[in-house]
């Protein structure tokens, strides 16, 4: 029996919290991302005290579940936005300016899960609030070599610019964060990561929070029924196989601004 089952048929209306509880270990969080869930750990006491003063009365009225596990319950939450911004892995938008400029005179190069545990203290670093603490991180290093979880780089010389990383389920990379060392290198490494996702069979990529950053980089929102019709293989497109390993190569950045990305 699944961590989740109590969340069949009760997501919520999406604009907060949809359970709290619940363990970080690899299998639960893969599940989660299976079910269209992501997690929020609270960045301290502090944090996990307002979460329960401002949903304890749902959680009591049974509006917001409560999982079984963990020490504080309210030190862990489960997001399931609705609606959810989505990217056409080839939809990342660079704009022109940085596409000429990758063109005529970037040195910049780009790979894939070379180096995962980099990106992802560097997506850590000196966030507020912190939400990615050991245990997720850890948990998703798990993912990442498993085959589950993918990062994408940005290199100036040896030296890591940009990054973002995800969980990968069927057609669909749920990208959790981000970082930049260089003006507009985690947008690069969006694309770059993206279009790699799409030349192995991938379908969408999921932006988790809408804003105007992520509609900056082409998002557009979906409809959580059918956002989680896409991760099953429902939706228009086909089934939820057929991607397979992501090619990690070192490819010039200059490839992506020749690609035209609009915007």
């Amino acid at each position: 029996m699944s961590l989740f089952d109590a969340l069949e048929g009760r997501l919520g209306s999406g604009d907060g919290p949809v359970a709290f509880g619940g363990s970080l270990g690899p299998g639960e969080l893969l599940e989660a991302y299976r079910r269209g869930l992501f997690p929020l750990p609270a960045g301290d006491v502090y944090a996990s005290a307002y979460n329960e003063a401002v949903y304890g009365d749902a959680v009591e009225a049974g509006e917001v579940a409560l999982l079984p596990g963990g020490v504080d319950p309210y030190a862990l939450a489960w997001w399931s936005p609705d609606p959810r911004p989505v990217i056409a892995p080839d939809g990342v938008r660079l704009g022109s300016g940085l596409a000429r400029r990758l063109r005529n005179r970037s040195t910049w190069w780009t790979s894939a899960d070379r180096a995962f545990r980099q990106v992802l203290a560097a997506c850590a670093e000196g966030r507020q609030p912190p939400w990615l603490n050991g245990e997720l991180a850890e948990a998703l290093t798990r993912l990442h070599e498993l085959g589950a979880a993918h990062s994408g780089e940005v290199w100036e010389g040896e030296e890591l610019v940009g990054g973002v990383f995800g969980v990968a389920v069927g057609p669909v990379l749920s990208l959790d964060s981000m970082f930049r060392r260089r003006p507009d290198a985690a947008r690069v490494a969006v694309a770059d990561l993206g279009a790699r996702f799409g030349a192995a069979g991938g379908r969408l990529l999921d932006a988790q929070w809408d804003g105007p950053h992520v509609r900056s980089l082409g998002a557009e929102p979906m409809a959580r029924s059918r956002y989680l019709a896409e991760l099953s293989g429902e939706g228009p497109g086909g089934g939820a196989g057929g991607v397979g390993a992501l090619d990690g190569r070192p490819l010039p950045a200059a490839r992506l601004g020749r690609a035209g990305s609009s915007g």
